[in-house]
């Protein structure tokens, strides 16, 4: 499936996950969002870090049936040359995939951080912040 309504970031998606103010902004783009491998990774691993248990993380994210992006050569390009266009912002590797993919697919992204709506703004990506 090919969707494309709003590019999630690993913040936004668990912000959904633990049900915190903004969720119910993230549940409504849901059915046209996609995230990149590197955000999913990024989840995954905040989840097992709070206590989950690996599998069933697993099962709790593919139940919500997202697009997941792979970070092929294409994207990884175009997030290492975003990194070096917006100087010194320390953003994560997942960060610099998201406003890649938000970039490369011309759709808004979505996140709960304001330093990285700050960081896409100068980059031409439109952010939604969900809190």
């Amino acid at each position: 499936m090919n969707r494309g309504g709003h590019v999630l970031d690993a913040s936004a998606l668990l912000r959904l996950l633990f049900d915190e103010p903004g969720a119910d902004r993230v549940e409504l783009a849901l059915p046209d969002a996609l995230i990149s491998a590197a955000n999913l990774a990024e989840v995954i691993a905040k989840l097992v870090d709070c206590g989950l248990d690996g599998n069933e993380a697993l099962a709790d994210l593919r139940e919500l049936d997202l697009e997941v992006v792979a970070l092929d050569r294409t994207q990884a390009e175009a997030a290492g040359l975003l990194r070096s266009a917006t100087g010194k912002a320390r953003l994560s590797l997942g960060d610099w995939a998201w406003l890649a993919l938000a970039q490369q697919r011309g759709v808004p992204a979505l996140t709960t951080d304001q330093r990285q709506a700050e960081v896409a703004g100068a980059i031409g990506v439109t952010v939604e912040l969900v809190r």
